[in-house]
Formats: structure tokens, sequence, C-alpha cells
């Protein structure tokens, strides 16, 4: 599936691999999918977050000529135009706080470098100062390293199951 991944979201032919995974999972099976579908990362600055989910790379895949049947939360579906039955989606809360685990915090780094790639030509100088001085582990100012640091973030999961 990773060949139609774009920047880690949807599939660019979402439907055609649910399709593929229906095919493949046993009559009476279950064909789930999850994924990341929404986060709060900089507490404190909503405006800074807000402008950079403003971003090309923060609404992807929403960027010209992509469908919106393409965008992951379309998928109950993709999972009905596949023939699976009782489609269901279910949203689940996680959240990250201070202090954070090596892991923790290496994984947030990677998503911060994921979710706002290449930002700075569609920010004003001020916001790309804040962003730099935020948002970059080399800073000493990084966010996820202050002492009070919280984040929650979402994740959707599609499920339905193979006919009988």
């Amino acid at each position: 599936m990773e060949q139609g991944l774009r920047g880690g979201y949807a599939p660019i032919e979402a439907l055609r691999q649910v399709k593929e995974l229906a095919r493949v999972v046993k009559p009476g099976g279950s064909v789930a999918i999850l994924a990341w579908s929404s986060e709060k990362l900089l507490p404190g600055y909503p405006l800074l977050e807000a402008r950079l989910n403003a971003t090309s790379s923060g609404i992807a895949p929403f960027v010209k000529g992509t469908k919106p049947e393409s965008h992951f939360s379309r998928a109950l579906g993709w999972f009905r135009d596949a023939g699976l039955e009782e489609p269901t989606a279910r949203t689940f809360v996680g959240d990250a706080h201070a202090p954070l685990a090596d892991d923790l915090r290496s994984a947030l780094i990677a998503l911060f470098q994921m979710r706002w790639p290449g930002v700075e030509s569609e920010l004003t100088q001020e916001d790309w100062a804040e962003y730099q001085r935020l948002c970059l582990p080399e800073s000493p100012d990084f966010i996820v390293d202050h002492p009070d640091y919280y984040a929650f973030f979402t994740y959707s999961m599609f499920h339905g199951k193979v006919a009988e």
C-alpha cells in the first residue's frame, strides 16, 4: 500500500486498495484501517498551529486536482463501495505529556517534520520565526521539551465485514 501513499495521508487510490483488502480477506472476516485524524500539538499557540495547518502540507491531501473522496474521513464510502457490510467508524483519543520518553519525543519530532514540511514560503516572517523557535528540535525553546508540554491527537478506525 505504501506505493499509493502521499506524505503519510490517505492512499491516492483508496477504493481500489480497500477492494483488494476485501478480496483477500476470507468471507465473514473483517477489514479495518486506522489513521491519524487530528491533533493539537502546539499548546498555547492555537493561531500558529491553525496557520501551519492551513499550509499546503497541513491540508494535504486537499491539493489542486485531488478529489474530496480521497480524504481518509470519507472511508465509510470506500467500505460501502467495496461491498463491505456493516461499515463503522470510531475515533480514539491519545495524548502525550511531559516528561516525554525518548521514543515519544522522537515520534513527535518526526510528526512535526511530516505535518509541516516546507512551510516557510506560506508563512509570514513572524510565524516562520515562531515556527522555528517552537518546532525545531535544535531550538532551546523546542515546545516538546517544555516541562508542562501536553498534546492530544485522534485516530479514526474504519471497519467492515466481508460478506459470507
